[in-house]
Protein backbone atom coordinates (compact mmCIF):
# COMPACT_ATOMS: atom_id res chain seq x y z
CA UNK A 1 0.00 0.00 0.00
CA UNK A 2 1.31 3.34 -1.07
CA UNK A 3 -0.09 6.71 -0.42
CA UNK A 4 1.22 9.74 -3.08
CA UNK A 5 -1.95 12.11 -2.96
CA UNK A 6 -1.35 14.75 -1.13
CA UNK A 7 -3.38 15.79 2.40
CA UNK A 8 -5.53 18.24 0.62
CA UNK A 9 -6.84 15.82 -1.91
CA UNK A 10 -7.56 12.69 0.51
CA UNK A 11 -11.52 12.64 1.96
CA UNK A 12 -12.69 13.00 5.52
CA UNK A 13 -13.44 9.31 6.64
CA UNK A 14 -14.48 7.27 9.99
CA UNK A 15 -12.14 4.89 11.66
CA UNK A 16 -12.34 3.18 15.08
CA UNK A 17 -10.44 4.94 17.79
CA UNK A 18 -7.32 3.37 18.49
CA UNK A 19 -7.00 1.85 22.44
CA UNK A 20 -4.13 5.12 23.18
CA UNK A 21 -4.73 6.62 26.72
CA UNK A 22 -6.61 9.92 25.40
CA UNK A 23 -8.89 8.11 23.03
CA UNK A 24 -12.33 7.23 23.61
CA UNK A 25 -14.20 4.35 22.58
CA UNK A 26 -16.74 3.98 19.72
CA UNK A 27 -16.00 5.44 16.02
CA UNK A 28 -14.77 8.95 15.70
CA UNK A 29 -14.75 10.96 12.86
CA UNK A 30 -11.60 11.19 10.87
CA UNK A 31 -10.75 15.63 10.43
CA UNK A 32 -11.46 16.66 6.54
CA UNK A 33 -8.32 15.72 4.32
CA UNK A 34 -6.71 12.60 6.28
CA UNK A 35 -6.77 8.92 5.09
CA UNK A 36 -8.74 6.04 6.26
CA UNK A 37 -6.39 4.41 8.11
CA UNK A 38 -8.41 1.42 9.52
CA UNK A 39 -5.05 -0.62 10.92
CA UNK A 40 -2.62 1.54 11.60
CA UNK A 41 -0.28 -1.03 13.44
CA UNK A 42 -0.40 -2.91 10.01
CA UNK A 43 0.81 -0.13 7.95
CA UNK A 44 4.40 -0.83 6.56
CA UNK A 45 7.36 0.62 7.46
CA UNK A 46 7.47 2.98 4.55
CA UNK A 47 3.54 4.06 4.63
CA UNK A 48 3.67 4.79 8.30
CA UNK A 49 6.37 6.67 7.58
CA UNK A 50 4.62 8.65 4.62
CA UNK A 51 1.29 8.45 6.82
CA UNK A 52 3.02 9.97 9.51
CA UNK A 53 4.55 12.90 8.25
CA UNK A 54 0.91 13.96 6.59
CA UNK A 55 -0.45 13.72 10.41
CA UNK A 56 2.00 15.60 11.61
CA UNK A 57 1.43 18.31 9.31
CA UNK A 58 -2.38 18.38 10.55
CA UNK A 59 -1.74 17.69 13.78
CA UNK A 60 -0.22 21.25 13.63
CA UNK A 61 -3.40 23.22 12.54
CA UNK A 62 -5.38 21.36 15.43
CA UNK A 63 -6.10 22.87 18.41
CA UNK A 64 -4.77 20.52 21.55
CA UNK A 65 -7.82 19.18 23.52
CA UNK A 66 -10.55 18.55 20.45
CA UNK A 67 -12.08 15.43 19.48
CA UNK A 68 -10.19 15.92 16.06
CA UNK A 69 -6.42 16.68 17.68
CA UNK A 70 -7.10 13.32 20.06
CA UNK A 71 -7.65 11.16 16.88
CA UNK A 72 -4.48 12.46 14.88
CA UNK A 73 -2.38 12.06 17.88
CA UNK A 74 -3.86 8.79 18.76
CA UNK A 75 -3.09 7.30 14.93
CA UNK A 76 0.06 8.50 15.04
CA UNK A 77 1.26 6.93 18.34
CA UNK A 78 -0.72 3.55 16.55
CA UNK A 79 1.43 3.77 13.24
CA UNK A 80 4.59 4.09 15.40
CA UNK A 81 4.01 1.51 17.76
CA UNK A 82 6.73 -0.58 15.32
CA UNK A 83 8.96 1.51 17.05
CA UNK A 84 8.44 0.52 20.42
CA UNK A 85 9.08 -2.85 19.27
CA UNK A 86 12.16 -2.44 17.84
CA UNK A 87 13.46 -0.53 20.59
CA UNK A 88 12.86 -3.56 22.96
CA UNK A 89 14.49 -6.26 20.93
CA UNK A 90 18.06 -5.69 22.59
CA UNK A 91 16.37 -6.54 25.95
CA UNK A 92 14.75 -9.90 24.85
CA UNK A 93 17.55 -11.15 27.34
CA UNK A 94 16.21 -9.53 30.41
CA UNK A 95 14.14 -11.04 32.98
CA UNK A 96 10.25 -9.24 31.98
CA UNK A 97 12.16 -8.72 28.12
CA UNK A 98 10.23 -7.56 25.29
CA UNK A 99 7.39 -10.40 25.11
CA UNK A 100 6.33 -8.93 28.50
CA UNK A 101 3.90 -6.48 28.04
CA UNK A 102 4.61 -4.35 30.58
CA UNK A 103 7.86 -3.16 28.38
CA UNK A 104 5.42 -2.37 25.22
CA UNK A 105 3.41 -0.34 27.77
CA UNK A 106 6.34 1.39 29.14
CA UNK A 107 8.36 2.02 25.55
CA UNK A 108 4.57 3.56 24.66
CA UNK A 109 5.07 6.29 26.82
CA UNK A 110 8.71 7.06 25.32
CA UNK A 111 6.97 7.20 22.31
CA UNK A 112 4.08 9.46 23.57
CA UNK A 113 6.70 11.87 24.64
CA UNK A 114 8.56 11.81 21.30
CA UNK A 115 5.70 12.62 19.54
CA UNK A 116 4.27 15.49 21.55
CA UNK A 117 7.83 16.79 22.01
CA UNK A 118 8.56 16.32 17.60
CA UNK A 119 9.16 19.24 15.34
CA UNK A 120 8.12 18.56 11.58
CA UNK A 121 9.95 21.72 10.73
CA UNK A 122 13.21 19.88 11.91
CA UNK A 123 12.99 18.17 8.62
CA UNK A 124 14.06 14.74 10.62
CA UNK A 125 12.23 11.47 11.25
CA UNK A 126 10.06 10.77 13.82
CA UNK A 127 12.10 7.83 14.67
CA UNK A 128 15.43 10.24 15.27
CA UNK A 129 13.84 11.48 18.31
CA UNK A 130 11.47 8.71 19.23
CA UNK A 131 13.92 5.71 19.87
CA UNK A 132 15.61 7.45 22.39
CA UNK A 133 12.93 8.49 24.32
CA UNK A 134 11.25 4.76 24.26
CA UNK A 135 15.17 3.19 24.99
CA UNK A 136 15.44 5.73 27.66
CA UNK A 137 12.04 5.03 29.34
CA UNK A 138 12.54 1.20 29.25
CA UNK A 139 16.07 1.27 30.61
CA UNK A 140 14.03 3.45 33.78
CA UNK A 141 11.86 0.75 33.79
CA UNK A 142 14.31 -1.85 34.10
CA UNK A 143 16.11 0.50 36.79
CA UNK A 144 13.01 0.89 39.00
CA UNK A 145 12.04 -1.65 39.32
CA UNK A 146 14.19 -5.24 38.17
CA UNK A 147 16.12 -4.38 41.86
CA UNK A 148 15.66 -6.57 44.40
CA UNK A 149 17.16 -3.74 47.00
CA UNK A 150 16.33 -0.09 46.04
CA UNK A 151 19.97 1.37 45.67
CA UNK A 152 21.19 5.00 44.13
CA UNK A 153 21.19 5.62 41.14
CA UNK A 154 24.42 6.16 41.40
CA UNK A 155 25.26 2.97 42.17
CA UNK A 156 23.14 1.37 39.84
CA UNK A 157 25.29 2.71 37.09
CA UNK A 158 28.25 1.95 39.05
CA UNK A 159 27.48 -1.74 39.13
CA UNK A 160 27.33 -1.99 34.87
CA UNK A 161 30.40 -0.30 34.54
CA UNK A 162 31.95 -2.42 37.03
CA UNK A 163 30.23 -5.41 35.21
CA UNK A 164 32.06 -4.37 31.61
CA UNK A 165 35.10 -3.57 33.45
CA UNK A 166 35.23 -6.76 34.93
CA UNK A 167 34.51 -8.32 31.83
CA UNK A 168 37.64 -6.39 30.07
CA UNK A 169 40.13 -7.24 32.58
CA UNK A 170 38.72 -11.29 33.04
CA UNK A 171 39.47 -11.08 29.64
CA UNK A 172 43.01 -9.82 29.17
CA UNK A 173 44.36 -11.64 32.47
CA UNK A 174 42.39 -14.90 32.78
CA UNK A 175 41.34 -14.13 36.35
CA UNK A 176 38.96 -12.25 38.27
CA UNK A 177 40.29 -8.90 38.52
CA UNK A 178 41.14 -7.38 42.47
CA UNK A 179 39.30 -3.57 43.23
CA UNK A 180 42.70 -2.15 42.62
CA UNK A 181 42.95 -3.06 38.80
CA UNK A 182 38.99 -2.54 38.34
CA UNK A 183 39.48 1.22 40.42
CA UNK A 184 42.49 1.42 37.81
CA UNK A 185 40.82 1.02 35.26
CA UNK A 186 37.47 2.67 36.20
CA UNK A 187 39.21 5.75 37.43
CA UNK A 188 37.98 5.44 40.82
CA UNK A 189 39.03 4.72 44.57
CA UNK A 190 38.85 1.34 45.68
CA UNK A 191 36.47 2.43 48.25
CA UNK A 192 34.09 3.46 45.67
CA UNK A 193 34.29 -0.31 43.67
CA UNK A 194 33.92 -1.66 47.01
CA UNK A 195 30.89 0.12 47.35
CA UNK A 196 29.84 -0.67 44.35
CA UNK A 197 30.58 -4.32 44.63
CA UNK A 198 28.59 -4.40 47.64
CA UNK A 199 25.60 -2.51 46.09
CA UNK A 200 25.33 -4.79 43.09
CA UNK A 201 24.32 -8.14 45.42
CA UNK A 202 20.93 -5.55 46.28
CA UNK A 203 20.28 -6.66 42.25
CA UNK A 204 18.89 -9.71 43.12
CA UNK A 205 17.87 -11.90 46.35
CA UNK A 206 17.95 -15.81 47.24
CA UNK A 207 15.08 -16.87 49.70
CA UNK A 208 16.37 -18.49 52.60
CA UNK A 209 14.38 -21.52 52.50
CA UNK A 210 15.70 -22.35 49.23
CA UNK A 211 16.76 -25.91 49.58
CA UNK A 212 21.14 -25.99 48.97
CA UNK A 213 23.15 -28.73 47.01
CA UNK A 214 23.32 -32.10 48.00
CA UNK A 215 26.92 -33.66 49.46
CA UNK A 216 29.76 -33.35 47.64
CA UNK A 217 30.24 -35.35 44.65
CA UNK A 218 26.43 -35.04 43.76
CA UNK A 219 26.26 -38.37 45.47
CA UNK A 220 22.36 -38.84 46.84
CA UNK A 221 21.39 -38.56 50.19
CA UNK A 222 17.87 -40.10 52.06
CA UNK A 223 17.42 -37.25 54.20
CA UNK A 224 16.03 -33.79 53.34
CA UNK A 225 18.40 -30.86 51.41
CA UNK A 226 18.87 -28.22 54.09
CA UNK A 227 18.08 -24.92 53.43
CA UNK A 228 20.32 -21.71 53.51
CA UNK A 229 19.12 -20.99 56.48
CA UNK A 230 19.94 -23.31 58.10
CA UNK A 231 23.78 -23.20 57.01
CA UNK A 232 24.74 -19.90 57.76
CA UNK A 233 24.79 -17.98 61.18
CA UNK A 234 25.31 -19.11 64.83
CA UNK A 235 24.22 -18.84 68.10
CA UNK A 236 24.57 -15.53 69.33
CA UNK A 237 26.01 -15.81 72.95
CA UNK A 238 24.23 -12.38 73.52
CA UNK A 239 21.06 -14.17 73.67
CA UNK A 240 21.34 -15.61 76.74
CA UNK A 241 22.03 -12.58 78.79
CA UNK A 242 18.73 -11.59 77.61
CA UNK A 243 16.94 -13.99 80.09
CA UNK A 244 19.72 -12.88 82.73
CA UNK A 245 18.76 -8.93 82.49
CA UNK A 246 14.96 -10.01 82.59
CA UNK A 247 15.90 -12.22 85.97
CA UNK A 248 18.20 -9.57 87.44
CA UNK A 249 15.89 -6.42 87.11
CA UNK A 250 13.22 -7.37 89.97
CA UNK A 251 16.46 -8.01 91.83
CA UNK A 252 17.97 -4.47 91.44
CA UNK A 253 14.98 -2.60 91.79
CA UNK A 254 14.73 -3.98 95.56
CA UNK A 255 18.06 -2.60 96.37
CA UNK A 256 18.56 0.66 98.94
CA UNK A 257 19.32 3.83 96.52
CA UNK A 258 23.15 3.51 97.73
CA UNK A 259 23.77 -0.13 96.68
CA UNK A 260 21.82 0.94 93.10
CA UNK A 261 23.71 4.18 92.71
CA UNK A 262 27.51 1.91 93.28
CA UNK A 263 26.49 -0.32 90.90
CA UNK A 264 25.52 2.47 88.32
CA UNK A 265 28.78 4.43 88.67
CA UNK A 266 31.02 1.11 88.49
CA UNK A 267 29.12 -0.32 85.81
CA UNK A 268 26.98 1.70 83.61
CA UNK A 269 29.78 5.43 83.84
CA UNK A 270 32.33 2.42 84.59
CA UNK A 271 34.44 4.64 87.05
CA UNK A 272 37.04 3.35 89.88
CA UNK A 273 36.30 2.29 93.34
CA UNK A 274 38.37 5.67 94.45
CA UNK A 275 36.24 7.83 91.96
CA UNK A 276 32.87 6.21 93.40
CA UNK A 277 33.79 6.90 96.96
CA UNK A 278 35.00 10.45 96.01
CA UNK A 279 31.47 11.09 94.56
CA UNK A 280 29.45 9.49 97.45
CA UNK A 281 31.69 10.39 100.25
CA UNK A 282 32.86 7.54 100.96
CA UNK A 283 36.45 5.18 101.18
CA UNK A 284 37.39 3.03 98.45
CA UNK A 285 37.60 0.19 100.69
CA UNK A 286 33.84 1.19 101.79
CA UNK A 287 33.19 1.31 98.58
CA UNK A 288 34.83 -1.99 97.51
CA UNK A 289 33.39 -3.87 100.97
CA UNK A 290 29.78 -2.42 99.56
CA UNK A 291 29.92 -3.45 96.28
CA UNK A 292 31.15 -6.97 96.78
CA UNK A 293 28.34 -7.42 99.32
CA UNK A 294 25.82 -6.88 96.91
CA UNK A 295 26.91 -8.37 93.46
CA UNK A 296 27.38 -11.54 96.18
CA UNK A 297 23.52 -10.99 97.07
CA UNK A 298 22.69 -10.06 93.19
CA UNK A 299 24.29 -13.90 92.47
CA UNK A 300 22.91 -15.94 95.30
CA UNK A 301 19.12 -14.84 94.63
CA UNK A 302 20.07 -15.36 90.50
CA UNK A 303 20.73 -19.22 91.41
CA UNK A 304 18.09 -19.41 93.82
CA UNK A 305 15.44 -17.75 91.70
Amino acid sequence: MTFTATAEAMTPTTIPTTAIPGGGTGEAPAPGGLPDVPCPRELSTSDARELTHVFFERLQSLEEGTREYQYVRNTLIEMNISLVQFAARPFRDRPGGPENEDIVQVGIIGLIKAIDRYDPERNTQLSTLALPYITGEIKRHFRDTTWAVRVPRRLQELRLQLAKATEELTSETDRAPTPAELAERLDLTEDEVRQGLVAANGYSTQSLDVPQDGAAGGSQTSTAARSLAETMGDIDPALEAVEDRHALAPLLADLDERSTQILELRFGQEMTQAEIGEEIGLSQMQVSRLLTRTLGTLREELLHS
